[in-house]
This record gives C-alpha cells, sequence and structure tokens, in this order.
C-alpha cells in the first residue's frame, strides 16, 4: 500500500501484530516525500510511525512475484537463493525467516528498519531481482550507497 494511503490503514486491527511492508517507495507513485528524499526516514520507518502499535517488517520487496513462485529450493542446496528483511523487531524478522524458508530461500537480517533503504530500486540488491544467493546478497547490502531522490 503506498504511504499515501496512510489514512486507509486498519490501524486498531493491525496493533500487536507483525506487518509484513512489501512496498517500496516510488515517487511516480507517492509524489515526493522530503523526508524519504533527503535519506532522514524510510519508508519503512514512516510506515511503523503509521502503524505505532504494530511491528513492521520490509520482506518481499527485491523479487518480482514470479521468481517467489519458480525459484524456491530446498535448505542445503547450492542453488539456493536470498532475500533480506528489515525490522526493528526480532520476532518480526523471525517470522520473515521462517515465511521465506518455506518458499525455499535463505535470509540475509538487514534490520534495523533504518537500513531497508538498501533493497529500494536502484541499489545493487534490487538490480539483482533476488537472483543472488546469500553471501551475493549480503555484499549488495554492503555494496548500497545512498543516493538522494531528485526533485523535478
Amino acid at each position: 500500500m503506498p504511504l499515501t494511503g496512510a489514512d486507509r490503514l486498519p490501524v486498531a486491527e493491525l496493533a500487536d501484530k507483525v506487518v509484513l511492508d512489501t512496498n517500496n517507495y516510488m515517487v511516480w507513485r507517492d509524489g515526493h516525500i522530503p523526508a524519504i528524499d533527503s535519506g532522514a526516514r524510510t519508508e519503512h520507518e514512516l510506515r511503523q510511525e503509521q502503524l505505532p502499535t504494530s511491528r513492521i517488517a520490509k520482506a518481499f520487496t527485491h523479487i518480482q512475484a514470479p521468481t517467489l513462485l519458480s525459484a524456491g529450493r530446498p535448505a542445503g542446496d547450492p542453488d539456493r537463493l536470498a532475500l533480506s528483511v528489515s525490522s526493528d523487531f526480532p520476532d518480526a524478522v523471525a517470522l520473515v525467516t521462517r515465511l521465506y524458508d518455506r518458499f525455499g530461500f535463505d535470509t540475509v537480517d538487514n534490520s534495523p528498519l533504518r537500513e531497508s533503504w538498501r533493497t529500494t530500486p536502484g541499489q545493487p540488491a534490487w538490480h539483482r531481482h533476488a537472483q543472488q544467493n546469500r553471501a551475493e546478497l549480503a555484499r549488495n547490502l554492503r555494496d548500497a550507497r545512498f543516493v538522494p531522490h531528485a526533485r523535478p
């Protein structure tokens, strides 16, 4: 759900729940949000502010749906790929790790939410669209460089 739809979020219904935020900030859809453009906040930190009684985890944001459904492999398979998760809550990371494993993917923990920008469009992890193993994903996360969003 785009950040611009925050007024429609079911805050009470999501209280005390882990919420998987699969959103990526897209200026063409969301408009410019100065806090994100400048790097002061990530879209997932803003979502956490919108849902203060929930536990946000950025998940499934750098994989395309067909890949999610076709590229999973059993644990230990040398061709098993990895996905990242970012959260300020260890139980949310654990939940996403279990989900990824059930889909057939390893997990790289990219916590806290403050670091979630490392898998946004334009970053090395994004360009690979989840075609990376655990070591490659960890390297791509480490090699990410923040670039402020320019105003047109």
